[in-house]
């Protein structure tokens, strides 16, 4: 008779925990999976997937504006934010209905309710107490918010993708990745958008270049970002909310939504009391292996507050389940791995920045470029694109690409395969260009740039 009743129990079914548990299945493992909300987790329920269809439908508010330089007459459009919402949440329902089927199909059995640990082989949910030989935790993370006077009016970003109806002004508070996204969303559809931001720039972490290239394009469409802002309460009123800063401004909205950051969902789950590791901010502490310091206890994704992205986490729980049951070690690599901001427009990344290009190697060269696409000149839209090159000067070796600009999420994909190969300027250099494409600027530039940095318009 077995010792445990399964091999692998995961708690948590969102992209990371039912990647691993799958491949986990597949090679023959007893495999349950528990989770205490809807099957999917943050990426389809409640982050990349219902957030990217609201980009997509922003996006329209473009193409009409567009239409004329080429020759369209395009009647006055009307939106209808319940429309839009009620298509989001009938996708949203059918990917995680995919889901399910998909850890039915690999033989994982799918217990729905919270998970705890009791000891470091037993989880109890719902009442009902399981064994395992290996735990995965894969409970992903959720949105935080300071406490200050009045937070309890704001919402998050889970709430900003079920809103009832289209708020006339929205103030976003928040400079990363989810709060500009959301700041286009809304813009796109009509929304007067103030965003305010602690630091000097937009999304801590990227290039500078792309950082001070996208606050121009954002302001250009009519965003509002404040910068070294710091709120100091949120007053109710019977219409609307006031944000009042410490510097004494006020920002009326209909809605105020904050961005300030996620924390791992290890509360209350257990993860302590069995001798598991937590950093401060309570993140499960893991090893390259993605192992805590309960040997048979892991942890993957956003739970480990590594790179909190959907495919970083699906890449961690599948090297976990050929390293545990298919007799294939595999370490995660967590270098080079490309990410993209659906802001509007778009970035893409991969590599280091100029700044850790330069932390890491010393002298680096620059390659950059800014220009209006072909698209704009008709359409008559004045955004530019923005396309830079960190190249090691020593080497050759490109350390780093990174793009504003429309598809660009699309063009880094393909780039980041290069630079995970180690290609040099020299091999970019002598691969053709597609003509007449925004992404041929990337195999083009020839000339290398001079410090001082892009500087603002």
């Amino acid at each position: 008779m077995p010792r445990y009743d399964f091999d692998l129990f995961t708690i948590g079914a969102g992209s990371g925990g039912v990647a691993g548990s799958r491949r986990a299945g597949s090679y023959g493992a007893r495999v349950a999976i528990c989770e205490e909300s809807r099957v999917g987790g943050t990426c389809v329920i409640r982050g990349c997937v219902p957030k990217k269809l609201l980009v997509y439908g922003a996006q329209f508010a473009d193409a009409f504006a567009d239409a004329a330089g080429f020759g369209w007459t395009v009647a006055p459009p009307s939106f209808d934010w319940p429309s839009l919402i009620e298509a989001k949440d009938r996708e949203i329902e059918r990917l995680s209905q995919i889901y399910v089927k998909m850890l039915e199909d690999s033989g994982v059995s799918l217990l729905r309710g919270r998970g705890v640990l009791v000891d470091p082989h037993t989880i109890e949910v719902d009442g009902h107490a399981y064994t395992a030989d290996t735990i995965l935790v894969a409970s992903g993370s959720h949105p935080t918010v300071p406490a200050l006077p009045g937070i309890e009016h704001v919402i998050s970003s889970n709430e900003a993708l079920d809103l009832p109806a289209l708020p006339r002004r929205i103030v976003i508070v928040g400079g990363g990745y989810i709060a500009v996204e959301f700041a286009g969303i809304f813009n796109g559809f009509g929304s007067e958008v103030v965003e305010l931001i602690r630091r000097d720039e937009l999304l801590y972490g990227f290039d500078d270049d792309l950082r001070v290239a996208l606050a121009q394009e954002m302001r250009g469409r009519g965003v509002e970002i404040h910068a070294r802002t710091h709120v100091e309460r949120i007053e109710k009123h019977p219409h609307g909310y006031t944000v009042v800063t410490t510097g004494g401004q006020e920002f009326s909205a209909d809605i105020v939504m904050y961005a300030t950051g996620r924390k791992p969902n290890t509360a209350g789950i257990g993860l302590a009391e069995q001798g598991v590791e937590l950093d401060g901010n309570g993140a499960v502490v893991v090893d390259e292996w993605s192992q805590s310091t309960v040997p048979n206890i892991y942890a993957v994704g956003d739970v480990t507050d590594r790179i909190n992205l959907t495919p970083v986490a699906i890449a961690e729980a599948r090297a976990l389940a050929e390293t545990l049951y298919h007799d294939n070690p595999i370490r995660m690599d967590h270098r080079d791995v490309p990410s993209a901001v659906f802001s509007q427009p778009p970035i893409g990344a991969v590599g280091l920045t100029e700044a850790e290009a330069e932390r890491e190697v010393g002298e680096v060269d620059i390659y950059r470029a800014r220009f209006k696409p072909m698209k704009n000149t008709l359409s008559g839209r004045d955004e530019r694109t923005m396309m830079k090159l960190v190249v090691d000067a020593r080497t050759d070796r490109v350390l780093g690409c990174h793009m504003l600009g429309p598809d660009a999420p699309e063009i880094v994909q393909g780039l980041a395969i290069a630079v995970k190969c180690g290609a040099s300027k020299r091999m970019f250099d002598q691969t053709v260009g597609i003509h007449p494409s925004a992404a041929e600027e990337f195999v083009t530039m020839r000339e290398k740039v001079a410090r001082p940095k892009l500087a603002a318009e």
